[in-house]
């Protein structure tokens, strides 16, 4: 059986100039191995739901596979440790595979952890379809929707969340303690659900960094709603690859970093 997304505990709060005892509810944080073809290639740090998405978002967010029909088989079951997600893949992209090992550890601070080259830092973005505009009253009104679609960092606070937004609703939104599985999930739902990228947006509880950015475009994510700052770097692949990226978003504000032009403004007479 794998663990809960959230466990309870005793705490003891200040009260005047004593302590006394209280219940409070904890993320959990869990060792994931992405096991492919019988080899581990990565153990995140993450929590313990959605993990077949989780799998699947990631392999094809890293390039490790190209589409959904290369992976021919997903297990996930409980270890010793933690929780091993065992993935058959095509021999072409297991072999691929093999020739870039990595030795990865996880995500749920830099992002960084397990690259091999300075290079790898900064990819090289190829250019995001765009189809449609998003106007400012849609953007805002998922924003102020946003915290419905989060129930597990109400409880605990420690995670974060993402969200895909079409036609202006929420239609699907995944939790982790590492705001890269929490993407990773939602591109892996998004995939199997034949969801078309261009048709909405993606809102983000976390900072837009690089690395979200890079794996928005690879999924082919036109536009990013971040709750928090984004990076300069993440502005300039954001840039590289005709995405629309916007910051610091509340439901009453926001601010848009690139490719403003597919952000509708009312019409001035």
């Amino acid at each position: 059986m794998l663990p809960a997304p959230a466990l309870s505990c005793t705490v003891y709060r200040t009260c005047g100039n004593s302590l006394r005892p209280d219940d409070d509810i904890l993320a959990e944080e869990t060792a994931v191995a992405l096991v492919y073809n019988g080899i581990t290639h990565v153990v995140l740090m993450a929590t313990p739901q959605d993990l077949a998405e989780l799998a699947l978002g990631f392999s094809l967010s890293e390039g490790i596979l190209h589409h959904a029909s290369e992976l021919y088989d997903i297990e996930v079951q409980p270890a010793c440790d933690g929780i091993e997600v065992q993935m058959e893949i095509a021999s072409a992209r297991f072999q691929a595979l093999k020739e870039r090992r990595r030795n990865m550890t996880g995500r749920t601070g830099c992002g960084l952890c397990g690259i091999d080259s300075l290079a790898a830092v900064k990819p090289n973005l190829s250019p995001v379809a765009r189809h449609r505009r998003f106007s400012i009253t849609e953007i805002q009104t998922a924003l102020a929707d946003f915290d419905h679609h989060q129930p597990l960092r109400k409880s605990v606070g420690s995670v974060h969340g993402v969200a895909w937004v079409a036609d202006g609703k929420i239609t699907a939104a995944f939790e982790d303690v590492g705001r890269h599985n929490a993407l990773d999930k939602l591109i892996g739902f998004g995939t199997r659900h034949q969801i078309d990228w261009q048709q909405g947006f993606l809102l983000i509880s976390s900072r837009a960094s690089y690395e979200m950015v890079a794996k928005a475009a690879a999924a082919g994510i036109g536009c990013i709603v971040a709750v928090s700052a984004p990076t300069a770097l993440a502005v300039r692949l954001a840039e590289q690859a005709g995405m629309t990226l916007i910051g610091f978003a509340k439901p009453q504000k926001f601010n848009v970093y690139s490719c403003s032009e597919y952000i509708e403004t009312e019409k001035k007479d």
